[in-house]
């Protein structure tokens, strides 16, 4: 068996009104602690997804598991090919290498709050998101940092359906 212990000694404390937000409506990404902040352990954001609004694209991480919990809404979440539907208080949990993706269903809002274990430094693959939504940076930039932020982009058909089923519903 591996342990990862993590090294940092005294706790985090990180008041709402503290956090720095990523983004804005209808999807925004409250920073709540980086890895280096937790020793390694874990890396928290929040999301707040907001009239169907996408959350993140199909993915996996090959050193982490990756931990949904329904703070409020609903959300669709692709966990490997079976997309599901989480609400208030629910727990989804994605372990390493395994595809996943988040949005908020069509007409409806979503607040997760996402903790990746053990931690990854990913404070600034957010604020790469952002400086691609004001066309600072190109897309193709994010395959670049793939590997620096364990964020590996990939193609699901089953996401790809429920996505498009969801527009669908939506007219």
């Amino acid at each position: 068996m591996s342990l990862i212990l993590p090294d940092f000694s005294s706790s985090v404390v990180v008041r709402a009104a503290d956090a720095e937000v990523v983004g804005r409506l209808p999807t925004a990404i409250r920073l709540l602690a980086d890895s280096s902040a937790t020793g390694g352990a874990l890396s928290v954001v929040r999301a707040t997804l907001t009239g169907g609004a996408d959350g993140a694209r199909p993915h996996r991480h090959d050193n982490s598991a990756e931990m949904f919990f329904m703070v409020s809404g609903t959300a669709r979440l692709l966990s490997g090919d079976e997309v599901v539907t989480a609400g208030p208080g629910d727990l989804v949990v994605v372990p390493p290498g395994m595809p996943h993706a988040f949005a908020a269903p069509p007409g409806h809002d979503a607040d997760i709050l996402v903790v990746i274990t053990p931690g990854v430094e990913r404070f600034d693959y957010f604020r790469h998101l952002r400086r691609i939504a004001l066309g600072e940076a190109s897309p193709e930039s994010l395959l670049d940092a793939q590997e620096r932020y364990d964020t590996h982009f990939l193609r699901s058909e089953a996401w790809e359906a429920e996505r498009s089923d969801a527009r669908e519903r939506e007219r």
